[in-house]
């Protein structure tokens, strides 16, 4: 059965990443992943949209999936947590690519639930955050 780390595991990862690539990342400032990107920036993390539906987000130019973040101008990128925006049907293959790519922490948002891909996620080492919100806890530790 898959558990999320304790509080101040996650306000660490929080505090040493420095990159977030948002799968699933809207350019439409309604939607909750623009948003949570935006503040992210704010709160100093460099972003790195995820989506094939557009090619610049916030100002940044997007990947299509997790595969083709070599194709980022610049030395290699790595970011230090994937965020996921997606329903739970797709995260399967999102936890598989980062997998693949060594991904160091994956954080699946409110209501983003996948038990079997998450526990899949730990048992390859990766730091794993399930249905929580990424702002909220990074908001939180400035109070």
């Amino acid at each position: 059965m898959f558990s999320n780390p304790d509080r101040a595991a996650i306000e660490q990862l929080l505090r040493d990443a420095k990159t977030v690539a948002i799968v699933g990342l809207s350019a439409d400032p309604a939607r909750p992943s623009h948003r949570v990107a935006r503040a992210l920036r704010e709160f100093g993390y460099r972003i790195i949209p995820v989506t094939p539906a557009e090619t610049l987000i916030l100002g940044e130019r997007t990947v299509p999936d997790l595969d083709h973040l070599s194709d980022m101008p610049g030395p290699g990128v790595k970011p230090d947590i994937v965020d996921v925006f997606r329903r739970p049907e797709h995260v399967g293959p999102i936890v598989d690519a980062c997998i693949r790519l060594g991904m160091p922490a994956l954080w699946l948002q409110d209501g983003v639930i996948d038990e079997v891909a998450g526990t899949k996620a730990v048992a390859a080492g990766i730091f794993t955050v399930m249905d929580r919100c990424i702002f909220r806890d990074r908001a939180a530790m400035d109070r």
